[in-house]
């Protein structure tokens, strides 16, 4: 039993969060195996780690994050989707037919996901085979729970990033036939989004998935441009989500829609058909696509909402800073657009991130017993003049906080 003196901070439910103030927190076999105000005597005369006045917090998931994208983080946040995918997203992508040069960047994209907390990730990598195996491969290694998908793209983008139907399904099923068995980093289906597929290649892709039983990641409706195409390019699917539905892809594992901005009744319908997780990017909904997910109006209907970075939609990987801002563009939806939508707690945004996230790769995203001990303690945060308490803590870390005040991560109770 490993034993930690510290306060405790996780996710109760939706709407509250369970703080244990100056308590015991025990770890046995890489999970928490209790909480206790003061310690057991069976445990007295143990080495106790002694956090001071540092807040214990769950790890973070990232449900959706572009590792090629890793290098543009912060550039050209000018630009909005469709001038950003062809300016600066697909050249960048395209320098991923380098093996060499994929090492490079997924080691600092890891080591970076790794630094501001996030060690359960949803993450796209580029159509490239080598590439895409080596960031699995080495998100296993690092026992970083996760999905990674080879992205699948026929058409409607460079010449460079284009496969030929057979040649993307041929390849992605050398992917789920190499990774299906991992115990940590596992692959998932990935078209991109409606436009850049062609009917044949999703249809082949919604094969692989029965097949492998294999669940899907994708875009769904993250612009109001993105969704017009879909619907011209699809004719016989009245909306976005329906043409994935219609494939089967839905019907195989889980089901992961970023951003979900501008969904119709049915693609609302058809997500929650299906138990889907709908990916909220605060960050990236502002900067190129120009849209807020209604996530509270989504909350309030039994959807599972969660959040994710998009790097490099989004600029910084600490999905922590997505908690602040979901709740600051929530206060921009409900303003401008009052009706059915309105303002996230901070609760509601830190369950997001942490247990509501992390329930798609197991017991993970809480400290309550029986979790992971995936966990960070962060501190550095308190005012001379005004102590905090432990909740306060966290909302400051969420808003100005940084890697540096995470002074320690544990990884299946190990730290790291």
């Amino acid at each position: 039993m490993e034993l930690f003196h510290a306060n405790i901070v996780y996710s109760g439910n939706l709407t509250q969060l369970a703080v244990h103030t100056d308590s015991y927190l025990g770890v046995e076999d890489g999970k928490v195996a209790g909480i206790w105000e003061k310690l057991p005597q069976m445990y007295e005369g143990l080495p106790v780690t002694e956090c001071g006045n540092g807040v214990l917090i769950p790890a973070f998931s990232d449900l959706h994050v572009h590792a090629p994208q890793y290098l543009n983080r912060g550039l050209n946040m000018d630009l909005l989707l469709e001038d950003w995918l062809n300016q600066l997203t697909f050249p960048m992508e395209a320098r991923f037919a380098d093996p060499d040069f994929a090492r490079l960047t997924y080691d600092a994209f890891l080591d970076d996901l790794i630094a501001n907390g996030t060690f359960h990730a949803s993450v796209f990598a580029s159509i490239h085979l080598p590439a895409s195996s080596y960031l699995l491969e080495e998100m296993d290694r690092r026992g970083m729970k996760g999905f990674v998908g080879k992205v699948n793209m026929d058409r409607s983008a460079p010449e460079n990033l284009l496969e030929t139907p057979a040649q993307s399904l041929r390849e992605t099923e050398q992917f789920l036939e190499a990774y299906s068995g991992n115990k940590n980093a596992r692959p998932i289906l990935t078209p991109r989004f409606a436009p850049t597929c062609t009917g044949e290649l999703i249809r082949g892709l919604g094969n692989l998935g029965k097949k492998y039983g294999v669940g899907m990641q994708t875009h769904l409706v993250e612009s109001r441009w993105e969704a017009q195409q879909a619907r011209l390019l699809f004719p016989d699917c009245s909306c976005d989500t329906e043409i994935y539905e219609r494939a089967g892809l839905l019907d195989n594992g889980p089901v992961i829609g970023a951003h979900f901005i501008f969904p119709s009744e049915k693609d609302e319908e058809i997500m929650l058909r299906h138990d889907g997780f709908i990916v909220h990017c605060p960050d990236a909904t502002v900067n190129v696509i120009a849209g807020i997910t209604p996530a509270g109006r989504l909350l309030d209907q039994g959807m599972k909402v969660t959040l994710g970075s998009d790097v490099s939609g989004g600029h910084h990987v600490g999905v922590y800073t997505q908690v602040a801002r979901a709740v600051q563009y929530s206060k921009i939806k409900e303003f401008y657009e009052p009706e059915g939508n309105r303002t996230l707690s901070l609760a509601e945004a830190f369950y997001l991130a942490t247990l509501q996230s992390g329930s798609l790769f197991g017991k993970v995203g809480s400290l309550a017993p029986g979790y992971d001990f995936d966990a960070l303690l962060i501190d550095g945060l308190d005012d001379a003049a005004r102590p905090l308490t432990p909740e306060q803590i966290v909302e400051r870390f969420c808003y100005i906080g940084n890697a540096s005040h995470i002074k320690a991560r544990y990884l299946s109770g190990r730290r790291i």
